[in-house]
Parts: structure tokens; sequence; C-alpha cells
């Protein structure tokens, strides 16, 4: 075993994007598993938005990380020394290990994965947080109906592609929001989305009344700003808005813009409800379960976008924000 722990530590809040000044690599000793606890050595770990605003010291739905602690992050690796019965050295967990090569946690809090029916990474998308949110957020709260439009922007990022492939197993007509000629032929030719909108070159307005004749029965938003605004000018009567994230918003310097069009809610008696993955964790398993039936029936394509290097951390992460990533975007730190 090596001897220290390399980790990624928050340094400094950010203001706008983060700096590789925001973040310091330390060294510390490798920590023992105490009574009931695991010792894993990571493997991958999840880039996340919402880990932007993790950063952050305001009030929200979880804590913020400090400064001088490790970066929060779901990973996933290997266990090298095990003080809980229920789980072997040698197995694979996931959790919130963090940004570094080693990560002690309490059994309770790691949920095992088998690395013999999907690689780990996916764990990390699909079969992980990003799929278990595409999951409830719309099947519970966008709840589509067959036959009905289901629109989601960032729809080529992990949890976007995984929304618009759900509703097409649903039996709706799929329009996908993303951004360059590529990602939006990947959503139509490869992922069988009815259509794709290609925000940086379409006019948003008019490229949703084309597409949308019905207008939009559900709007699953990853982006918020202008394009949520957009789609709420063309809700259907009753339609359900599902808020899951806003990474237009998440480097603002400046107050987050909000919807100009919200009375669209009023006129159609739509509702907008916004939710996290953690309302869910008693169900985790559940949409687990469905979706790698899904995956071993071949109904669902995973899509990683697997980056290298614990060093790496800072530059990778701003390829969230960029676009600059199709599918789940991963960085591994440690071989298999």
């Amino acid at each position: 075993m090596d001897a220290v722990n390399r980790q990624c530590q928050l340094a400094a809040r950010p203001v706008g994007l983060p700096q590789r000044s925001d973040w310091q690599f330390v060294e510390e000793p490798i920590s023992q598993p105490g009574d009931g606890e695991v010792l894993v050595r990571v493997q991958y770990v999840s880039l996340d938005p919402a880990m932007r605003g993790w950063m952050n010291d305001s009030r929200s739905y979880i804590a913020p990380v400090g400064i001088g602690e490790v970066m929060r992050a779901f990973s996933a690796g290997e266990v090298i020394a095990s003080n809980d019965p229920d789980i072997a050295v040698g197995e694979h967990v996931g959790g919130l290990l963090g940004v570094q090569e080693y990560a002690v946690a309490h059994g309770k809090g790691v949920f095992k994965l088998d690395a013999s029916l999907a690689p780990l990474p996916v764990y990390l998308g699909t079969l992980g947080m990003p799929g278990v949110t595409a999951y409830f957020g719309l099947l519970d709260i966008g709840r589509p109906q067959e036959g009905e439009t289901v629109v989601v922007s960032g729809a080529a990022g992990a949890v976007g592609s995984i929304v618009g492939q759900i509703a097409k197993l649903k039996g709706a007509r799929v329009v996908g929001i993303a951004g360059g000629p590529e990602k939006c032929r990947s959503l139509v030719e490869e992922l069988g989305f009815d259509a794709a909108i290609d925000y940086k070159s379409e006019d948003l307005a008019s490229a949703l009344g084309r597409n949308c004749p019905d207008r939009i029965d559900v709007f699953f938003d990853n982006v918020g700003g202008a394009i949520l605004d957009a789609a709420l000018a063309q809700l259907a009567r009753h339609a359900r808005v599902v808020i899951c994230g806003a990474i237009s918003q998440y480097n603002a310097t400046t107050a987050m813009t909000g919807p100009s069009n919200y009375m669209s809610l009023l006129v159609n008696h739509a509702s907008m409800t916004g939710f996290v993955m953690s309302d869910y964790l008693d169900r985790y398993g559940e949409a687990v379960t469905e979706m790698a039936g899904w995956l071993a029936a071949g109904k669902l394509i995973s899509r990683e976008d697997v980056a290298e290097g614990l060093e790496n951390f800072p530059e990778t992460l701003l390829r969230l924000f960029s676009g600059e990533h199709n599918g789940k975007l991963v960085l591994q730190i440690a071989g298999d």
C-alpha cells in the first residue's frame, strides 16, 4: 500500500468559474478503518454540476464543503480493509468518498457495486446518482403519458440523456436541447430522441414551436436561464416542469436570472417542482434495478466520458460548464 493518501481539498470559495487556485493537493497519512468502517481505494470520481453549489457558503439542501476539506464527490473503488462483517476485502463500493485516493467510510454509508455486471463508471452515471435523479424526476414528478411531448434541456449530459431515453420507453415524443451539431446528431441517431435543438445555432423559441406542435407536456430542466424561459412560453395545459438543475447560473457573479414567463404556469394550469435525488434514497434500489434491466436488454444506452489523473480534477471539472463532454463525466484516479 502507498504510504500516503493524495487528496484534492477546497482551498478557497470560487467566484465565478472555479480556478486551479481554489484547490490544494495535499498528502495525508492513510487512515485506518474503525469499528464498522471500511478503507476504500478510490478508482473513479464522479464529476457533477451539483459540486459547484457545494463549494458555496450558502444555504442549500446540504452543508457546503469546508475550506481545507476534501472535495465532496460520489466515488467508486475497491475495499482494501474492512471492519464491517457485511463488506469483504476485494468488494467494490460507491458513496460520497471524495476526490482522493483512499477513503474511510462507515459500512452503512456505502453501497456495494457488482463490477461483473457493469463497469464502475456506469455506477457513477446511469446506475448511480445521475440515473436515479433522471428516473425519479421524470417518472415521479414529470409523470409522462404515452403520446405526450417531453422536452429536456442539457439533453446530452448524464441526467438529460437518461431522461430522454426513459421518456421514449414510456411512449412519449422526446425533444432534446443540447449545444452543438454533434451532440444533437447523437441524441437522435444513437439515443433515439425524436428531435434535437442546437441552442447555440438555432432560435430557441421558433425551434421549440416547430418541434413541439402540440406544445410541451413535460419540461425537464437542467439548465435554467433563457432556456427555461423559452420552454415556459410553450407549455401545454396541465404541463409539468421539473427543476433538476440550473447549470447556466451556477457560476454567475451576480444574482441568478429567474424566469420571466412564470405566468405561463397560471395560464396553463401547469406546475413547476424542484427536487434532489436524496429525496428518493429509500427507493434508490428500485430505480437501479429497473434501469439495470433496461441496460441488460439493450433498451438503455449508458455513455461515460472518462478523464484520467487526480491532478487534473480542476480542469476536468470545468468541462461540465463548457460543454466539452458527452455523457457522464468521470475522473479515473486508479486502475481497475
